[in-house]
This record gives C-alpha cells, sequence and structure tokens, in this order.
C-alpha cells in the first residue's frame, strides 16, 4: 500500500522527466502500479484509512510521484454532476478539449508539493482524455470541471510539469482570459 513516504517530493528529478510509454500488453508490474495509484487515492478519501495511515486527500496520482517514471495515473472523483469517475489509465493522451478555459478559484494542490502555491491555473473546461485501463481494454472518458481539471494535472505530471509553472508569476490571481472559474 502507498502511503505519503512512498510520494516524492517537488525537487526529486523524477517530476521533472518525461514518463516513458507503457508497453502493451501490460506487464504485470504496470497492472500493480496502476492498481496502487488507484487504492491511494481511495483510501486518502476514506477518512478512517487516511486518519489511520496518515494520508494526505487526493483525487488523481501519478506515477512520477512514486518514483516510476511511466506514463500512468489513477482518479477517484465525482464530476459536478455527480458522476463518478474511478479508474487508472496508462499512455493517456488529451484527444479533444474545449475551447473553453477553467480555473480552480482555490488554486491547485498536488501531493508532491507541501506548501500551499498560490495562483490560478487555467485549464482547459472540457477534455476528451483516451488510454488503457488496468484490464488492456481501451478507455475514453468525456471530462468537465473538476474532473478535467484533475486529470489534465495528471497527464502534466507525465510531461515534468508541474501545476505552479502555469501559475503567472507576474500576477498569480490574473483571471485566465474569458476562463469561466470554478468554485472549490
Amino acid at each position: 500500500m502507498i502511503t505519503m513516504k512512498d510520494i516524492v517530493r517537488d525537487g526529486h528529478p523524477v517530476l521533472r522527466e518525461k514518463a516513458e510509454k507503457v508497453s502493451l500488453p501490460l506487464s504485470d508490474e504496470d497492472k500493480a502500479v496502476m492498481a496502487s495509484l488507484l487504492e491511494y487515492i481511495k483510501n486518502s478519501q476514506d477518512p478512517e484509512m487516511a486518519d489511520e495511515y496518515k494520508l494526505r486527500p487526493g483525487i488523481g496520482l501519478a506515477a512520477p510521484q512514486i518514483n516510476v517514471s511511466k506514463q500512468i495515473f489513477a482518479l477517484h472523483i465525482q464530476d459536478d454532476n455527480g458522476k463518478s469517475y474511478s479508474f487508472s489509465m496508462a499512455n493517456p493522451k488529451i484527444i479533444s478539449h474545449s475551447v473553453d478555459k477553467t480555473y480552480l478559484t482555490s488554486g491547485e494542490g498536488c501531493l508532491s508539493v507541501d506548501e500551499n502555491i498560490p495562483g490560478y491555473v487555467p485549464r482547459y473546461a472540457r477534455v476528451t482524455i483516451r488510454g488503457i485501463g488496468a484490464d488492456g481494454a481501451e478507455l475514453k472518458f468525456r471530462l468537465k470541471g473538476l474532473a478535467a481539471v484533475a486529470a489534465q494535472h495528471e497527464i502534466d505530471h507525465l510531461n515534468g510539469i508541474m501545476f505552479y509553472d502555469h501559475i503567472d508569476s507576474n500576477d498569480p490571481f490574473k483571471e485566465p482570459d474569458g476562463a469561466v472559474p470554478l468554485e472549490r
């Protein structure tokens, strides 16, 4: 079981690497990473588990965050309409996105970043992602709102990009042009 001690922190070189594509069919090792990432996210949202194992709550986790430089991430989240998404995905790609942008008014956080970094992170309001599920079948999701933001955050991790790279350093709270704020 992954705990906070397994999550690498900001400054670790793996967080700035472009993760390697996962070979298909999925190896047992890759399937285990996929299961572990999803298990952490689920456990972190369970108050008893989070308290017992000192887990910081999260909605997504990428393999580089546990020092595995592979294109794998997991999400466990409900969208704005109450639809649940709970999956791990290898070789994810954003295959389409909205022109509309959004940002979290509370800013973004990250399990690999211990301090609060204030500022708005512009994201696409809607994305369609495609990748390979833990069973080896193709997965495709159309996500919007917080689910879309979370998927983009995790896919950024696979490309060595941290959320704060998107914050305007001259004006962190400058509202992105035409973006719709997302309250959280």
